[in-house]
């Protein structure tokens, strides 16, 4: 009966351990799934605008990340759930982008998204 129980114990233990080692793999994503999100800050004539100030926001937890365009107006946002929906918008000197959505949706890794300025920031 000993060696019954012993066997029992041990299959419940293996069990336990194999779905533990199954949920912690689900957790985590691979680096080549992760999504990046990058553009271009331009004002209403097409031209660079550096120092924009991108806002990223994650709709899942409504956290906001922010980036300031370097000198060729360029913002890049990597790292990103791809399972997650996210906002994104730029302002400068008085000036915002219109909203884009990013969809958990669209399977592209890589997202090019220019945010043209040509509105009154709110």
């Amino acid at each position: 009966m000993k060696t019954r129980s012993r066997v029992t114990m041990f299959t419940v233990l293996l069990c336990t351990g194999l779905l533990l080692t199954a949920t912690v793999a689900q957790d985590r994503k691979p680096e080549s799934q992760l999504r990046t999100v990058r553009g271009q800050v331009l004002d209403k004539d097409e031209n660079p605008r550096p120092s924009g100030v991108v806002y990223l926001k994650n709709l899942k937890s409504s956290t906001v990340k922010t980036y300031i365009a370097d000198d060729s107006a360029q913002y890049r946002f990597s790292g990103l759930d791809p399972n997650t929906d996210y906002e994104v918008h730029a302002e400068y000197e008085g000036m915002a982008s219109g909203k884009r959505r990013i969809s958990s949706f669209d399977t592209r890794k890589d997202i090019v998204a220019n945010l043209k300025l040509d509105k009154k920031k709110e």
